[in-house]
């Protein structure tokens, strides 16, 4: 085919991909997530096919009212320092009325907010202007393919390509930090060099590659074999080395075990190694670092992993993420089973549990994607 946050940019993806995991640095994700992502609402005028949350024209009934919205956000900023960033992101956060009086609640609060908002129409430079306005850190924005034709199969509205693109310029226009998303799956990877060409001179911070996981829509997708997971991955770090921007993967945290194997054989030092943004995610996984919170307030280790381990209109945040057994459980590699549970990488990568439990129902279970077979 080819010839893990953002924290440091205030963006991050199951996921990973930044932060300090358990070996690099002293936060300790299990006490203190590094993310937080909040679906604001699944109400979105897009239709993607790899889309998790099913989203819909319009809101759900039961989603978070303001006054609920206010209280989750109060349940974030009563994690310990440094807070978590908060992502916000959907279905389309903009569709929420009340979007731009939540980030000043949020901001107010202590908390860094980004946004992920869908690229339709109606997201123009004013619009991006009032959000900068408003304090969020940084943009997130999907490009899953270098053409109208490719993106649009994917995302499955005519002309969203091009308001990606306009949105992408205006950002740079704004001077905004930007996360592009790009999806990794048959459908895509072909594509991926030339998607990276178009993206070099857009002035972008980060890009991230997103495994697919088969849940919601995403199920009518084909994902990667192993085996082209493990080129797809050694390709983003040969381009990593050279790129203008950050360039990351989502839902594929055992591109943190391939870099470290590639930075091992070019001879790189341990200190060298430590000062790498891939270092700085390590240990970062779904429920180790990341966690979730649904529109209707129900509380998961990731977006992609649909076990529900409490919710924030009955429960505390900071006591589910912390003590729940299914959050203690991700908390702990050695409680992974198979070749995961047995893996000299397990600590800083662990696998996608949302992808191990979507193979086998099993979040503890080994993590499909990964071709590696541990020593031991």
């Amino acid at each position: 085919m080819f010839s893990s946050d953002i924290r440091a940019t205030h963006f991050a993806g199951a996921q990973p991909g930044v932060g300090h995991g358990p070996t690099a640095g002293s936060r300790d994700y299990a006490n203190n997530p590094m993310i937080v992502y909040w679906e604001m609402t699944q109400a979105c005028d897009l239709a993607c096919k790899h889309c998790r949350a099913e989203a819909q024209a319009h809101p759900l009934p039961g989603e978070l009212n303001f006054e609920e919205s206010k209280n989750l956000l109060r349940q974030i900023a009563a994690f310990d320092r440094p807070l978590p960033h908060l992502i916000l992101t959907g279905g389309d956060p903009l569709k929420r009325a009340d979007v731009y009086e939540l980030i000043d609640e949020a901001r107010s609060l202590g908390l860094t907010v980004s946004i992920t908002p869908s690229a339709t129409s109606t997201l123009n430079y004013d619009v991006l202007a009032k959000l900068k306005a408003h304090g969020i850190e940084s943009l997130g924005l999907s490009l899953d393919g270098s053409t109208a034709l490719q993106h649009e199969a994917v995302r499955g509205v005519e002309g969203c390509f091009g308001w990606t693109i306009e949105a992408l310029k205006s950002a740079a226009k704004l001077g905004m930090r930007v996360q592009v998303n790009t999806l990794v799956a048959q459908e895509t990877v072909e594509d991926l060099p030339a998607v990276y060409e178009l993206l070099k001179p857009l002035g972008i911070t980060q890009w991230s590659l997103f495994f697919l996981i088969s849940v919601g829509r995403g199920k009518l997708l084909r994902p990667v074999s192993p085996e082209e997971g493990e080129e797809c991955m050694n390709w983003i770090y040969d381009q990593a080395q050279i790129s203008p921007f950050a360039i990351k993967t989502t839902e594929a945290p055992s591109y943190r075990r391939v870099a470290l194997e590639r930075m091992r054989a070019e001879g790189r030092t341990a200190k060298e190694i430590e000062r790498t943004s891939v270092y700085r995610g390590f240990g970062i996984r779904d429920g180790n670092g990341v966690v979730f919170v649904s529109n209707q307030g129900s509380i998961h280790p990731a977006g992609f992993l649909p076990l529900a381990a409490g919710n924030v209109r009955v429960d505390h945040l900071v006591d589910v993420y912390r003590h729940s057994p299914l959050f203690a459980a991700l908390h702990t590699p050695d409680h992974f089973k198979a070749k995961c549970g047995r893996c000299e990488y397990r600590v800083l990568c662990g696998g996608s549990r949302a992808r191990a439990f979507a193979a086998t129902g099993d979040p503890l279970a080994s993590d499909p994607l990964c071709a590696y077979e541990p020593a031991h």
